[in-house]
């Protein structure tokens, strides 16, 4: 199933159709789960969002215009609800977690996970660190659309429909969020580390 054919899939779900919709929580429920854990920090609880979300998406199923990209319906609807969690709570994206499943402690998998060096393995561990501080420290908005930019690889366009902003509003947050990594990246370089940052 490529990416167009999501739509037509989508339009199938808006018909009644369990087993379509089935085929596309297979498809994003993982991306979903990783892009909710980036918000509350807590694998458990991303799973009950993701879950929560794919429900929002059933419901909502006849809202979706055919001509809108599907993965962008989708992240708007997951970037609504998650934005609604983190307000409703008080939540800390922990330092080494970022995305969960990827390694035990849910690492950003900056590091090749073959490193056949320890010390290969200490900086990954070390980059992932400074990456997750830097989530930390970004508003919720702007956690969102690096996170779509970044790690979900889509475009400024389809971000600014997700997060209901301009195109040159979607811009400045990257560009913010960036430099927030670049920073914590820069303080690890520079020996001062994530976790005793000046920054």
């Amino acid at each position: 199933m490529d990416a167009d054919s999501d739509a037509q899939v989508m339009v199938r779900v808006a018909a009644g159709d369990r087993r379509a919709f089935a085929l596309l929580f297979d498809r994003y429920h993982a991306s979903v789960a990783r892009f909710a854990f980036r918000f509350v920090g807590d694998r458990a609880r991303a799973e009950e969002l993701a879950q929560d979300i794919f429900v929002k998406l059933y419901r909502n199923a006849k809202a979706y215009q055919p001509a809108a990209p599907f993965k962008t319906f989708l992240f708007r609807v997951a970037t609504n609800h998650c934005l609604n969690e983190v307000r409703r709570g008080e939540y800390r994206v922990a330092h080494t977690s970022t995305s969960p499943g990827d390694a035990e402690d849910g690492g950003v998998e900056v590091a090749s996970p073959g490193a056949e060096q320890p010390d290969e393995a200490v900086a990954g561990r070390e980059l992932e660190r400074a990456v997750g501080e830097a989530l930390q420290g970004m508003s919720e908005r702007e956690r969102a659309a690096f996170t779509l930019c970044r790690f979900e690889g889509m475009a400024y366009r389809d971000i600014a429909t997700a997060l209901g902003a301009s195109e040159a509003a979607v811009k400045s947050l990257i560009h913010r969020a960036t430099l927030a990594v670049a920073r914590k990246v820069e303080a690890l370089q520079a020996g001062t580390g994530p976790a005793r940052s000046r920054a």
